[in-house]
């Protein structure tokens, strides 16, 4: 007969014992900090959006004296548009 020896069990490591509580707890957090970036973005698009609303409130409320002061707003915006779209292009 061969002797085989039993698999001793060592108790598991301190820092793994409740490893479901640290899961839970992991994933608590990431819903938290998720939930927050998602607050944080539709608050800068709203403020994004409000500005460019009101620049584009100005514009329909001017009255222009003709087309080519109108079109000289239009080009104002457009190139503050491009201008933002660059700065952020750079990150």
């Amino acid at each position: 007969m061969i002797y085989v020896p039993q698999r001793q069990t060592q108790p598991a490591h301190p820092h793994l014992r409740n490893r479901k509580a640290i899961d839970m707890a992991d994933s608590e957090f990431l819903r938290e900090f998720q939930k927050k970036v998602g607050n944080k973005i539709r608050e800068n698009e709203i403020s994004v959006v409000q500005y460019w609303h009101e620049r584009l409130g100005r514009l329909v409320s001017m009255k222009p004296d003709g087309i080519a002061s109108l079109q000289l707003e239009i080009k104002k915006i457009y190139d503050m548009m491009e201008n933002r779209i660059k700065t952020l292009k750079k990150g």
